[in-house]
């Protein structure tokens, strides 16, 4: 009986001491990305906007970029951009008249300009800048489904609506920012406003996406605006219209048809 009672004991002690381990190991956090749905959620938000800002077949629209330093206009620009799926985009300088002739070509995520005065396209990076706050890319390139990693850092309400906020990083060092935080509203996947950030995680900019009104064939913001995050009283205004959607041939993204063009 004693020897029976003797080993009870030494079992029981030996589950309490399995209880213990799983009572008090530390709880390991689950690896941020590793959420299969928050993944999907994440996405589909970005896929969305996108959508929204732009369509995803082939259109066309004039840009008017008025760039402003304490209230005076240090520069005003226009293009004429003809965009497919937005991995491939013409961008064409229509004012200043002295720029006549200059255009962007962007396939994929390689970007050149042709000037009128070079035989040769220059390559250009898509982070350079185009003029004022705006960079090549937020003229040639509005692909963030394609060209970022989304998670959903929170939610937050904003003058009674309900918003999403999401972390973007970059996919690679090609694209043109390190890092956004981007706002997106719940009930629409209207964008609201992003922080654009550096290699260093320093804040470079802001855009607010403005003035929702039809532009082939659904509403799209209007209007954004890119304020100087570094050089306070900075802004760009980017002003789009008579957007409209059109059939462009795939060979019209080539530099020879562009030197033709």
């Amino acid at each position: 009986m004693s020897a029976a009672r003797d080993l009870s004991v030494k079992a029981a002690l030996r589950a309490a001491c399995v209880c213990s381990v799983f009572l008090f190991a530390p709880t390991v956090p689950r690896a941020q990305g590793t959420d299969p749905q928050a993944d999907v959620l994440a996405k589909s938000i970005v896929e969305k906007a996108d959508q929204i800002r732009f369509p995803q077949e082939g259109f066309e629209v004039d840009v008017a970029i008025t760039t402003t330093a304490n209230g005076q206009v240090t520069d005003a620009r226009k293009y004429r951009v003809m965009s497919k799926g937005n991995e491939n985009t013409i961008a064409l300088v229509t004012e200043p008249a002295s720029d006549r002739g200059q255009a962007l070509l962007m396939r994929g995520r390689d970007l050149w300009i042709f000037l009128p005065t070079v035989s040769q396209p220059v390559r250009l990076s898509l982070s350079q800048r185009l003029t004022g706050q705006v960079a090549n890319g937020d003229i040639a390139r509005a692909n963030f489904a394609g060209d970022y990693t989304p998670r959903v850092l929170r939610t937050e309400k904003i003058g009674g609506d309900d918003f999403y906020v999401l972390e973007l990083t970059a996919v690679d060092r090609g694209v043109t920012y390190n890092k956004i935080l981007y706002w997106v509203k719940q009930s629409n996947a209207y964008p609201l406003k992003a922080e654009f950030y550096s290699l260093s995680d320093r804040l470079l900019k802001t855009a607010r996406y403005e003035d929702f009104k039809p532009l082939a064939g659904r509403p799209r913001p209007a209007r954004i605006v890119m304020q100087d995050a570094l050089r306070k009283g900075e802004e760009s205004v980017l002003e789009y219209s008579d957007m409209k959607l059109r059939d462009l041939p795939d060979k019209m993204f080539s530099k020879d048809y562009l030197k033709r063009l």
